[in-house]
């Protein structure tokens, strides 16, 4: 059986049925112990010195393969034209695109420089699939030395439209590196559309799609496929988790905190495509225009701390302390705080518990690709009296989870009303949504995304 070959710009910490693992991790990982193989990543280090070499950990059949970067790669690959030009453009915002043509030639190098680590490792039958924004030249760095294997690539943010696109310097670049590989992979379909219109109108390359199959794409010399496969969680272990987590002791001391109030829960990294500000001032105007909601509910964000050294997260930070700073001095009582915004991370079975607590989930973020805290609020509800999930139509999540309540991130008003109606939702409504939600996500799990795009990337071999 050929192993599989995980790439991902981080290779993330497992432990045995350890809280650190995120949705798709587990995923992959699941995956890897199925097959037998290997995740290669950078291990997180930044070295004053070029690392002597990979970092070799066994565990059971899955080959955990690691290695540093120095301080200028981390800085023009990982701060610089990753998250400083790329992010903004995927998450649809031109105005805090920064382009340095020298961080673009460290992208490019620390990529064919990662290539060059993997492809002594490789076996001719291996396959590979390469993860997100961070690798997008990977495959036509191994096409470069030689490697001819199965190389699939799966995007987790959005894929910009073509006229956002056109505003990366080096986009046609881009999508030609992106050609290399024999199978891409897109969260929605309308990420699948804009890279086929950019493959149309942009790269004059053709399309040819058949029914339900990836649709076949020929442009710069390639033929490759290409599809959308929406990532999901493992819903019924996070409902275990929240219920497991009810009597800890965080839940617990939220719960003494609250005194029977009611409980607006957000939970995101602190990142400007999440519309963090937008949400609070929805919350704002939630408690301005309806007086009975003060001192009876409390909205509660958690925002961990994200690229701390990029300019655009700094001020994020600072803007979001401001806001909830004016919102709470104009509107607290000596027993009740309107926003409690903490900027800190918690481990997923905290996280879940108290998702559980929560009458609603606000998740509204300006773009994302799917948005997994959306599904992982109502995976965590309680079956008999579940919370509300408030979405963004802008969430990848919203074209499957139609049952929550979707909203406008940009119209404050529209939020405030959509909070009002999730806090007065009678209990047969809230389980019939809950119901719809909770069959969507065990019949689209992340073994269904991952045996999905698997099953595809073999099959055009």
């Amino acid at each position: 059986m050929s192993r599989l070959i995980i790439v991902s710009n981080r290779v993330a910490p497992i432990s045995e049925g350890g809280p650190a693992a995120g949705g798709l991790a587990v995923g992959v990982y699941d995956a890897l112990k199925e097959t037998g193989g290997m995740w290669f990543g950078w291990s997180g280090d930044v070295l004053t010195s070029h690392p002597e070499g990979i970092k070799l950990e066994e565990h059971g059949p899955v080959t955990f393969a690691t290695i540093g970067l120095v301080r200028r790669d981390y800085d023009q690959y990982y701060r610089g034209f990753s998250n400083a030009t790329l992010w903004p453009a995927f998450h649809y915002r031109p105005d805090l695109i920064e382009f340095d043509r020298q961080e673009y030639d460290g992208y490019c190098r620390v990529n064919r420089w990662l290539a060059e680590q993997l492809a002594p490792l490789l076996r001719p039958d291996d396959v590979i699939w390469v993860h997100d924004y961070h690798l997008i030249p990977f495959a036509q760095a191994l096409r470069a030395l030689g490697v001819k294997n199965r190389i699939g690539f799966f995007l987790h943010i959005p894929f910009p439209a073509a006229q956002i696109l056109l505003s990366v310097p080096r986009h046609r670049e881009l999508v030609e590196a992106l050609c290399a590989f024999d199978l891409l992979g897109f969260q929605t379909e309308p990420d699948l559309r804009a890279f086929c219109d950019y493959i149309e109108t942009e790269a004059g390359g053709s399309l040819r799609r058949d029914g339900a199959k990836p649709v076949e794409v020929r442009a710069f010399g390639q033929t490759l496929r290409a599809a959308a496969y929406p990532i999901g969680v493992y819903p019924d272990e996070i409902a275990a988790l929240a219920k497991d987590g009810e009597s800890g002791r965080d839940v617990e001391i939220v719960k003494a905190t609250l005194h029977h109030r009611k409980l607006v829960m957000s939970v995101d990294r602190l990142d400007y495509s999440k519309g963090l500000v937008e949400r609070f001032r929805a919350f704002e105007r939630l408690i301005e225009h309806d007086s009975r909601q003060r001192n009876n509910v409390s909205f509660l964000q958690i925002a961990p701390p994200t690229r701390s050294d990029v300019d655009a997260y700094r001020d994020m930070r600072f803007q979001l302390e401001a806001e909830s700073g004016r919102i709470n001095g104009r509107y607290a009582e000596l027993d009740w705080t309107p926003i409690r915004y903490i900027h800190r991370q918690y481990e997923r079975p905290v996280l879940a518990a108290l998702f559980r607590e929560a009458h609603v989930g606000l998740v509204t973020p300006l773009r994302d690709g799917m948005n997994l805290v959306a599904k992982e609020y109502v995976s965590a509800q309680d079956p008999d009296d579940p919370g509300v999930l408030v979405l963004s139509q802008f969430a990848g999540a919203a074209r499957e989870l139609t049952a929550a309540l979707i909203v406008n991130p940009l119209d404050i008003d529209d939020m405030a009303d959509a909070l009002a109606t999730a806090l007065k939702m009678p209990l047969d409504e809230r389980k019939a949504r809950y119901g719809e939600m909770m069959q969507q996500l065990r019949e689209n799990n992340v073994s269904v995304w991952r045996d999905n795009f698997l099953r595809d990337l073999k099959a055009g071999a």
